[in-house]
């Protein structure tokens, strides 16, 4: 009997500490997803967000921001490739680039790889995101915080886009969902701001949420931008950390941008520039949506 109610107390205790180590989501109230927690590498509160940083065996180093995943290092190539290289290759020119959010460095560092960029303006609410992440996912920015052509503001960026003078051939906010600090970032206002920023043939792109989750957030962004922009549209890529399904990823413009198959093909051939996701395949059917989504669109 001692060895029985021995045995059932490992087996509980084995239990508890199981659960204890697994990290949930908390993005949804009614559905999530978890990790185990290998090793916790960081936890900090800043006056803006909650910062947890943790290893796991799938996908390697995760960050998450008040409780949502915000980067996974096995997956995180699709998503900063996806948002930053099919508006890249869209646009005839971009040298002169604004990231808005993006602190991690991700975005920075796949638009640094363009050789014909000139400027690079990344504008972060939260310092301690930048420096946080220089020091623990330096694989993230991959030496791109260090880049001559790189300019980093610490500065709300619905603030930003309201006085700056600068003009941009390309603007890519990489929001997190449209609640607390980044909820500003989802206006009719900041779009309409960042419009105005925009070259004639300017390029606008958002992070969108994934439309089977989050309809709601789609038909805002959707309906703010449409009130702004002569053309928008939304390309998909599928992230496996941002669960749901596929993402929306935001693409607008005054201009409606119509992909030319072989001149696509030469110029990210001529480019040199070398990719895990993001091809010529992927561009010209990234615009094609499942009927659900349309009808969200509608």
């Amino acid at each position: 009997m001692k060895i029985s109610i021995a045995l059932f107390l490992c087996t509980l205790l084995s239990s508890v500490c199981s659960y204890s180590q697994d990290y949930k989501e908390t993005l949804y109230n009614d559905w999530g997803q978890s990790f185990t927690i290998d090793e916790v590498l960081y936890e900090e509160k800043t006056e803006l967000q909650d910062m947890f940083l943790f290893k796991n065996k799938s996908f390697g180093t995760v960050l998450a921001l008040d409780g949502c995943i915000q980067l996974c290092e096995k997956d995180e190539f699709i998503y900063h490739e996806a948002l930053v290289h099919l508006p890249m290759f869209s646009h005839d020119n971009p040298e002169h680039v604004l990231v808005i959010g993006g602190g991690d460095g991700g975005i920075i560092r796949e638009v640094l790889k363009h050789k014909q960029v000139k400027s690079v303006t990344l504008v972060e609410i939260d310092g301690s995101v930048v420096e946080f992440s220089k020091k623990h996912l330096p694989f993230v920015s991959n030496g791109a915080f260090a880049d001559a052509r790189l300019k980093v503001v610490i500065e709300d960026g619905s603030k930003y886009v309201k006085e700056t003078k600068q003009l941009f051939d390309l603007i890519i906010c990489d929001s997190t969902d449209p609640f607390g600090p980044a909820a500003c970032l989802f206006t009719e206002e900041f779009y309409r701001d960042c419009k105005n920023i925009l070259n004639e043939k300017g390029i606008f792109v958002n992070q969108s949420g994934v439309p089977f989750m989050q309809a709601d957030e789609l038909k805002l962004i959707h309906t703010n931008l449409s009130m702004v922009f002569n053309s928008v549209d939304f390309y998909l890529a599928a992230v496996p950390t941002y669960v749901g399904g596929q993402m929306a990823l935001g693409f607008s413009s005054n201009y409606n941008y119509s992909p030319n198959a072989s001149a696509l093909k030469q110029k990210i051939s001529s480019s040199g520039i070398s990719l895990r996701f993001y091809n010529e395949e992927y561009h010209l059917g990234a615009f094609n949506k499942p009927t659900f989504i349309k009808e969200v669109l509608k």
